[in-house]
């Protein structure tokens, strides 16, 4: 008797290993976004810089990570992502061990300004990467897998970040920061690869990315300023954009101002602030996790995209309001239990960036994406200042009730502006 070969090759899974390459470029990514949190009040007190003026220190990222977006998220679309990625660690990395060594105001805003530019295009390259590499029904676990990093690695190095400061000093803290992400900017330039250029991806694995829809075109065509148009004349985009900008705004100030709340307002000190203040990163990891994994099953079963996104990200959005509900303990405890559900919120609705997959014209991806991550980026311009100014005097209530009322515009956002999720079509737009 003959025997019947077959011969069936599995897929193989590099496109797991690449999104652990993206999971730490987020987690440094962070780390250089939020050591200055940390270092703040030594830092304030070591410089004798006031509420206000730390205020515009933290904001001054902000300022440039914002107004680059557009051009971040153009050159996402023109420059393959393993260079542009590694060029832009390296100078934000260098940016951030140089704030170790400066004495001065006007230097630490430049420096953080400097940040902002260089880290810019970060999360359009991060959602260019996931579009590339994984199919539409397994994006948003991607996306949350990535996106917790921003969590999860504060969850674990807030406490970390604090004994270096007691250890080093704040200088040592910026140092150590920066000689990280240096190395890793290596790390990534030798070992990421887009999906057809990556030699240990196999075909199957590609007709597996590809499954569903047409594959994102490798032709990169010149840049006008004529598509420009495209990232402003939807309104479900603006729907994504007023979402952004929400979400971002309780973010920013657990990245921001959240060590010092827990210090001057609750009286607890550097390393135990350090401790606790951590356990509400967990809680945002825990959101993001679930959401993503919750939203593609339930995309996996049939239901359709608009509950299976928008469920995770209006609950998520409602949820953050609940920092209000600091102001009305004085026990560190239930403080910590309200800021952790507010933020389990805020991870829970993070996987907004799926719907820049989702939605986006596929030409016009990093453009969108940047646009998306604009709108985000003014919280981190808008929301130190004004709770710099709402705690001028050390009272931070007025600051947590701004919070949460910025998520609630977010929730009514996606209720009201963001409609049937799918994909737009230039073609058909403009008949």
């Amino acid at each position: 008797m003959s025997k019947t070969v077959t011969n069936l090759t599995k897929p193989t899974n590099k496109r797991y290993q690449i999104l652990g390459l993206v999971f730490i470029s987020v987690v440094i990514n962070y780390l250089d976004r939020s050591n200055i949190s940390v270092a703040a009040k030594a830092l304030s007190e070591d410089l004798d810089l006031d509420k206000i003026k730390m205020g515009l220190i933290f904001s001054a990222f902000g300022w440039t990570y914002a107004s680059l977006q557009i051009p971040g998220g153009i050159l996402v679309d023109k420059i393959k992502a393993r260079v542009l990625y590694a060029i832009i660690l390296t100078l934000w990395s260098v940016a951030t061990l140089l704030q170790g060594l400066v004495n001065s105001f006007s230097a630490l805003v430049g420096l953080r300004a400097s940040i902002g530019v260089f880290e810019a295009p970060s999360f359009p390259i991060n959602n260019a990467i996931a579009t590339k590499w994984f199919p539409e029904e397994e994006r948003a676990s991607a996306i949350a897998f990535y996106t917790s990093g921003q969590y999860i690695g504060l969850a674990f190095l807030t406490p970390l970040l604090a004994y270096i400061q007691t250890a080093l000093g704040w200088r040592g803290l910026f140092v150590v920061s920066g000689i990280v992400g240096i190395v890793w900017a290596v790390v990534w330039y030798v070992f990421y690869r887009d999906p057809h250029q990556h030699k240990s991806v196999n075909k199957e694995e590609l007709a597996h990315i590809e499954k569903g829809e047409t594959p994102v075109k490798q032709e990169r065509k010149p840049f006008k300023w004529d598509d420009l148009k495209y990232a402003f004349i939807y309104k479900k985009l603006w729907g994504l954009y007023l979402g952004q900008f929400c979400l971002g705004s309780t973010f920013i100030f657990f990245l921001t101002w959240f060590p010092t709340y827990l210090q001057e307002q609750k009286g607890i000190d550097l390393v135990k602030s350090g401790i606790v203040g951590s356990i509400p990163f967990f809680g945002a990891f825990l959101g993001v996790i679930i959401s993503g994994l919750l939203s593609d099953r339930l995309i996996k079963r049939g239901v359709s995209k608009e509950i299976a996104r928008k469920t995770p990200v209006i609950a998520g959005l409602l949820l953050s309001s609940s920092i209000i509900f600091a102001n009305y303990t004085t026990s560190t405890t239930l403080t910590i239990a309200f800021l952790t559900l507010a933020f389990f919120g805020t991870g829970f609705a993070s996987i907004a960036w799926v719907f820049v997959s989702t939605i986006a014209p596929k030409e016009h991806i990093g453009l969108i994406g940047g646009v998306f991550n604009l709108m985000g980026g003014l919280s981190a311009v808008i929301v130190p200042l004004v709770v710099g100014i709402l705690a001028k005097n050390g009272n931070f209530e007025p600051a947590l009730l701004f919070i949460g009322t910025i998520a609630v515009i977010g929730f009514l956002a996606y209720v009201f502006l963001v409609g049937k999720i799918e994909r737009i079509q230039i073609e058909t737009t403009e008949k």
